[in-house]
């Protein structure tokens, strides 16, 4: 990995140099997933352009493989960009941060994503918050879904399935604490990961009334891509 990194970063900075849009940081991040020991397949077709990408999420893997099949940007906690190294890849890549905690700030930041979009590069949100425990998709928090009421000319919602297969518990990372240790961990595991990315059908906005149901609809359709069939507690 830190060979890559230094292979692409000089190349990611000489694209920008001459003003052209890079397309090193996904090349980087897909090479990177590969080194860390995952073999995915993509199954479907993602957009490549005005879309909002939701996925489940278990894992830091789960970064390096969505950017590997899509090159999208990433909706990310604040705190973050603060991170050694992590924040500054980050960077490189565009990603959008927003303070989820701030419950009073949720305009302000669906604000933000909007003018991300408005970009026209695909963006990647991971509506459940945080990492889940591998069993199940988790709820949605709807409130950056905002971003999407008022629809956008021609943005849609497209909903990914990351499926681990039975090794979803063990990439699992649900308390989201010790990042160099869970890194380490995932690195350690013998053997190769294989993943397949559910690229399902794009939602257009302006097909459903808000943003929970629009966040209602992404998740039924994941949990049905994952096989998810026991009904949701009462």
């Amino acid at each position: 990995m830190a060979g890559l990194l230094l292979l692409h970063v000089p190349l990611h900075g000489l694209w920008r140099l001459l003003g052209q849009p890079s397309p090193w940081p996904r090349r980087f991040l897909d090479a990177a997933a590969r080194a860390a020991g995952v073999d995915f397949h993509v199954a479907g077709t993602p957009l490549k352009r005005d879309v909002l990408f939701v996925a489940n999420h278990l894992s830091w893997l789960d970064i390096l493989i969505v950017a590997g099949a899509t090159g999208a940007r990433f909706v990310a906690k604040d705190e973050v960009e603060g991170l050694p190294l992590i924040g500054w890849l980050a960077g490189l890549n565009r990603t959008v941060y927003v303070a989820r905690t701030d419950r009073g700030r949720v305009h302000e930041q669906a604000g933000r994503l909007r003018d991300a979009l408005a970009e026209h590069q695909g963006v990647t949100l991971f509506p459940e918050g945080g990492t889940g425990t591998g069993h199940v998709v988790g709820p949605f928090r709807a409130s950056l879904l905002a971003a999407l009421v008022p629809p956008m000319p021609g943005v849609r919602l497209q909903p990914i399935a990351l499926d681990y297969g039975g090794e979803a518990p063990l990439i699992a990372w649900p308390d989201e604490n010790g990042t160099g240790t869970e890194i380490m961990r995932i690195l350690a595991l013998p053997g190769r990961r294989r993943v397949t990315l559910h690229m399902l059908a794009p939602i257009d906005p302006a097909d459903l009334p808000d943003r929970k149901a629009l966040a209602a609809r992404a998740r039924d359709e994941m949990r049905a891509a994952l096989g998810e069939t026991a009904p949701e507690p009462v």
